[in-house]
C-alpha cells in the first residue's frame, strides 16, 4: 500500500472512531402478572422521552375480549396480594384528582381496548413521569390492569374494578 493511500486509511479510521453514538433513553420495564384470578398477562416498557416525558408501551392479553380496561400506575412496586392491593393507590406526586390522562394522576393512563382475542396495547406519552430519579420516577411502583373501564371522575380511582394484572416497573 503506498503512503498517501494508508494515511487516508489510518485517517479514516481516527474519524470513525472520534464519532459518538447516541446514547439509548433510559428505560424500565414491568412483567404483568394475573391478579384477582384472571388469566391477564402482559409486559409494559417505559422509555424517558424528555425531560419529565416517559413513552410506555404497554402489551397484555387473556383480556375481556372487545372490551376496555383501565391501566393505572400505582405507588408502591409490590403485587404480592393476590388481588394486587398491595400495589397500594394510584401514583399521584402532585395531589391532584383522578382525572383523564395528562390532567388527573400522574398514573392516570389511556384506556386499554381489548380486540375480538381478549389482546391490547397503548402506546402513550405520559407526561409528569420520568425512568430517571426524581418525585416523578416510575420506577420501583407497580402498573395495573383493571377489569372494568375508568370513567375518568369517580374519586379517588375511576370506578375501574378489580385489579386483574399487576406488575413491579424495574429500571433496566
Amino acid at each position: 500500500m503506498n503512503k498517501p493511500l494508508l494515511s487516508m486509511a489510518i485517517s479514516a479510521a481516527l474519524l470513525a472512531g472520534c464519532q459518538t453514538t447516541p446514547e439509548d433513553p433510559p428505560r424500565a420495564t414491568a412483567q404483568l402478572k394475573p391478579a384477582s384470578g384472571s388469566k391477564t398477562i402482559g409486559e409494559a416498557t417505559f422509555e424517558q422521552t424528555g425531560d419529565n416525558k416517559v413513552r410506555i408501551f404497554l402489551f397484555a392479553q387473556g383480556l375481556k375480549p372487545n372490551a376496555q380496561h383501565a391501566v393505572h400506575i400505582h405507588e408502591v412496586g409490590d403485587c404480592s396480594a393476590p388481588d394486587a392491593s398491595s400495589a397500594k393507590g394510584h401514583f399521584n406526586p402532585t395531589g391532584k384528582p383522578h382525572g383523564a390522562p395528562g390532567s388527573g394522576h400522574a398514573g392516570d393512563l389511556p384506556m386499554l381496548k381489548a380486540n375480538a382475542k381478549g389482546r391490547g396495547n397503548i402506546n402513550y406519552e405520559a407526561p409528569g413521569l420520568t425512568v430517571t430519579s426524581g418525585p416523578g420516577s416510575v420506577v420501583g411502583r407497580a402498573i395495573v390492569i383493571h377489569a372494568d373501564p375508568d370513567d375518568f371522575k369517580s374519586q379517588p380511582a375511576g370506578n375501574s374494578g378489580a385489579r386483574i394484572a399487576c406488575g413491579v416497573i424495574r429500571a433496566g
